[in-house]
């Protein structure tokens, strides 16, 4: 089989994970890329007989590792005076923001997970008690649901509130969104693409994002419509039917590269 064949299934996986994991969708494509050109000079590093998927995340982590990527959060000379500071994950170390996302957002086992990370299954379990804790106990933020689906926007808001974070509200069309961010200002937005009355996520997002800088989750059934290359894609990502570890991860991730809010004037 063709190598392209063997890797093309894996990678709109593989561009959500590194944009996840590194908080923008060029720092992420610019890993993915790299991994993408080291197989084309050096095939084998695909073995045949491997798991290609994990063979896939396992070199694009050994070449993290050799350019690694900047985990910094803003400083506080960045931050404007009154403005709260964002989310905090720097307590979690890069390997185990790494196992985090492999685990929980990938699906990966923790013995996989070991095997990407080049790392003993045991020291990867102590990576993620470790995480969870740390996200256990950070303070809370406002999050607002864009989700047209009452079960699935309940299911959300007792994800979120069970994490310690306020629900501001609950929209289910983009105007609806559009108000409910004017009238709650939160620091967190998690989106669903397909809205109640026709009327797109992606649209209400776009509008929202034309007057603040926040952190948005995109839930949706059909991820690879986000990932086409075609246009500004989203870095963080979640596929419906989700894991509720899932968004957590992604939500703590988010949040870790939160610039300061910024309305318009």
């Amino acid at each position: 089989m063709p190598i392209s064949d063997r890797i093309g299934p894996h990678l709109p996986a593989l561009r959500r994970y590194a944009r996840a994991l590194t908080g923008t969708q060029s720092s992420g494509d610019a890993y993915v890329a790299a991994t993408l050109e080291t197989i084309l000079i050096d095939p084998s590093v695909m073995p045949v007989s491997g798991d290609d998927k994990v063979c896939l995340f396992g070199l694009l982590s050994r070449i993290i590792s050799s350019l690694p990527v900047s985990m910094a959060r803003a400083t506080a000379d960045s931050i404007s005076p009154g403005t709260e500071t964002p989310f905090d994950l720097s307590g979690v170390p890069p390997l185990g923001r790494q196992a985090l996302l492999l685990a929980t957002v990938e699906g990966f086992s923790v013995e996989r997970t070991a095997e990407i990370l080049e790392a003993e299954a045991t020291a990867i379990r102590t990576l993620l008690d470790a995480a969870f804790e740390e996200i256990a106990a950070q303070a809370e933020t406002g999050i607002m649901i864009i989700e047209d689906e009452p079960l699935i926007a309940l299911d959300l808001a007792h994800m979120v509130s069970g994490m310690g974070h306020r629900v501001t509200g609950i929209a289910r069309t983009q105007s609806e969104a559009e108000a409910l961010w004017s009238e709650s200002r939160p620091g967190l937005v998690l989106a669903d693409v397909r809205l109640a009355d026709g009327s797109s996520g992606i649209d209400a997002v776009n509008s929202i994002l034309s007057r603040t800088t926040i952190p948005v989750i995109f839930i949706t059934a059909y991820p690879e419509r986000l990932l086409t290359g075609e246009r500004p894609e989203p870095a963080f990502l979640v596929s419906k039917p989700f894991n509720p570890e899932q968004v957590k991860v992604l939500i703590n991730q988010a949040l870790l590269f939160a610039p300061p809010a910024r309305a318009a004037a």
